[in-house]
């Protein structure tokens, strides 16, 4: 006994230690424009998260980016070289990814994304120092192409022109059995959809498929609601989700979408945070804030374990993933990426808010379609 003691208590020293190294963390996400509210959201689930551990020997670095890829590059060179930063994180949109993430990681520093997760990074340009905790990006529309084929038999299809955008129309027509009305994509930023509009009047489609995050997707409800078209339209949980609803207001009722979350999960993790997000911030949070919480509590979980000096076993400590997260179970890829399920949720109304609620599993345990081109 006395030996099985001493052993615990060592192992809890060790811990601590680990856990008690000043560490400092990056983060670069969009906190003005059009895109603000998805990294408040995430910068305020992040600090939220380091706030409640405790721990006071995190130093965060956060940083606008604007939107804008040049300043994303900037930031990331100022944090590495000038900040000396051990751990860069926060990046909202893939084409800011794809500017930072390949130079971060050939630094060899860890990068860490709450969101972005632009196929590139998942197959062959894969890397041990990058870690995705969010997705990858065809998996939310992937579930809505295979929850599609239940209803619909003309899809017209449309996005923004960046990563993201193409990545979320392959998705849906990796599984999408039907016949396409229309497939467009978008300026990035747009906020005038008159044509797409029309074009989708005239296509003779049964459905809409979209994906416009942020502001676009508010300016393209607003003016499709308006419009007086009565095609159903569905999307990823990024247009439908906490940060757009209540601007979009009751058009979105009824909106099918996809998610890998929902503030309905049912474990205690989620639960909890839900709770303590809504306490701090006093609105609900959306899928940003619920990834970004993870990929907090990731970080938290593996300086219990390692030294982010020690590179290979802090990445080691990552890969376990040994914390709560809000989705449930959580197991990463080959190619550092999860694998978890993706649900299909409905827009309703609880107490005069709109929100969703979670109506169907589209895919459980779901792997992205690149990880075998992973060679890790």
């Amino acid at each position: 006994m006395k030996k099985i003691l001493a052993t615990s208590m060592l192992s809890l020293a060790l811990a601590s230690a680990a856990y008690a190294e000043p560490v400092k963390i990056g983060v670069i996400t969009t906190l003005s424009g059009g895109g603000a509210g998805l990294g408040i959201d995430m910068r305020d689930a992040f600090t939220l998260a380091m706030k409640q551990s405790g721990n006071k020997d995190i130093e965060l670095v956060i940083e606008d980016d604007a939107q804008k890829p040049e300043i994303a590059v900037q930031l990331a060179e100022k944090m590495i070289q000038s900040d000396k930063v051990d751990l860069l994180t926060g990046i909202i949109w893939s084409n800011l990814a794809m500017a930072v993430v390949p130079n971060t990681v050939a630094q060899d520093i860890i990068y860490l994304s709450p969101n972005a997760g632009p196929s590139a990074l998942a197959g062959a340009n894969c890397n041990a120092n990058y870690f995705n905790v969010a997705y990858q990006n065809d998996n939310f529309h992937e579930a809505m192409g295979q929850y599609a084929n239940k209803d619909y038999k003309k899809t017209f299809i449309l996005a923004p022109n960046y990563p993201a955008g193409k990545d979320a129309l392959t998705g849906f027509k990796r599984f999408y059995k039907g016949e396409l009305a229309g497939e467009v994509y978008t300026q990035v930023g747009q906020t005038d959809y008159a044509a797409e509009i029309a074009q989708i009047r005239d296509s003779g489609a049964d459905s809409v498929f979209f994906f416009l995050p942020g502001g676009m997707g508010i300016s393209f409800m607003k003016q499709y609601a308006q419009s007086g078209v009565k095609t159903p339209v569905m999307g990823p949980g990024f247009s439908f989700d906490q940060d757009v609803l209540g601007a979009i207001g009751d058009a979105a009722l009824g909106v099918k979408n996809s998610a890998t979350w929902s503030k309905d999960l049912d474990n205690d993790a989620n639960k909890k945070f839900v709770e303590a997000f809504k306490t701090e911030y006093k609105r609900l949070p959306s899928i940003y804030a619920a990834q970004s919480w993870d990929t907090a509590n990731l970080i938290l979980a593996a300086l219990s374990k390692a030294s982010v000096k020690d590179k290979d076993a802090f990445k080691a400590a990552l890969k376990a993933a040994d914390f709560k997260s809000v989705r449930g179970k959580f197991v990463f890829n080959n190619n550092n990426h999860p694998i978890q399920n993706v649900y299909v949720r409905e827009v309703v109304k609880e107490d005069g808010v709109l929100t969703n609620k979670i109506v169907a599993t589209a895919f459980e345990d779901h792997k992205d379609a690149y990880a075998d081109k992973c060679k890790m």
